[in-house]
């Protein structure tokens, strides 16, 4: 049995450990949030100096679940993957998501999108994690419209591949997407050039706020294509620096009003970086405001 067929009868043996795909844990419940997510990016430091003692902090603040990021041949924050997920287990947290690159910038790293991209899948798959997410362009790979058309076509190859192993591919923005590159928006070519299943969109709300576009505005022409967000807030200054969820201008109540449009299972607390307080401060602050959100 090759390791593909293994992990994809694995998956299917333990779906009474790890929820199916469109089956999550409801995310809101009578318009209160019940499980809330972090995105791992946010502690990075931290993580650095010590693993799994910040994993213990992020779990004793109330987080439920976290994306992961680092992720480099089979190691992440250069531990094993079954390493990560001893820790994980040890202190009651799941990982639902992965962030990865294309491999544009890196042509010789193994597992990436654009290299070996099925050993990234089944180790994921491996992990239980029910998302793998496209982290970022980098400048020299998005400099045309038919860069944009490229990796379009590259997201739905990935996606076929995730999709044999129960996980779902998606793409996660930042603002460039939305400045109108020769007379089109980057972000709406993508949309309508990935297969709507295949390829799913993480939003990230900062951003685009940042981009000066409406979010409700692309759940409703979209429906159900953003299952992940991403929950950070913008200072209410000119600066518009990331600050902790609630302490800012995004109107949080009318977003999240819009889960079931939206298609939103699951979403991650980030914040990109911390000026008032540590990182772990920050994750508390916003864990407290959201756990309190009414919508």
């Amino acid at each position: 049995m090759n390791r593909r067929n293994f992990i994809k009868t694995s998956t299917l043996a333990s779906t009474a450990l790890v929820a199916p795909l469109s089956g999550f844990p409801s995310t809101w419940d009578k318009k209160k949030l019940k499980e809330i997510g972090v995105q791992i990016y946010t502690v990075r430091d931290d993580l650095q100096k010590d693993f799994e003692g910040t994993i213990k902090n992020i779990a004793n603040i109330g987080y439920s679940y976290l994306e992961l990021f680092n992720y480099k041949e089979g190691k992440i924050y250069n531990q094993p993957i079954k390493a990560i997920s001893k820790i994980l287990a040890t202190h009651n947290i799941k990982a639902t998501s992965l962030h990865v690159q294309t491999g544009a910038q890196t042509p010789k790293q193994d597992a990436t999108m654009g290299n070996n991209w099925e050993r990234a899948v089944a180790d994921a798959a491996e992990m239980g994690l029910k998302y793998m997410i496209c982290a970022y362009l980098a400048s020299d790979e998005r400099k045309s419209i038919d860069d944009y058309k490229r990796l379009a076509d590259l997201f739905n190859k990935s996606g076929e591949v995730c999709q044999e192993y129960g996980i779902q591919f998606g793409y996660h923005n930042h603002d460039f997407e939305f400045i109108t590159l020769e007379d089109q928006v980057p972000y709406d070519l993508l949309l309508e050039n990935t297969d709507k299943d295949l390829v799913k969109m993480e939003l990230d709300l900062y951003w685009m706020a940042k981009a000066g576009r409406d979010p409700i505005h692309y759940f409703k022409a979209h429906p159900g294509r953003f299952p992940l967000w991403h929950v950070k807030d913008m200072s209410k200054n000119e600066q518009q620096y990331f600050t902790e969820v609630g302490n800012g201008s995004i109107d949080w109540k009318s977003i999240f009003a819009q889960t079931k449009t939206s298609g939103m299972k699951q979403f991650f607390v980030e914040q990109d970086k911390c000026r008032d307080y540590s990182p772990l401060e920050s994750l508390t602050i916003s864990y407290n405001y959201l756990r309190k959100l009414e919508f």
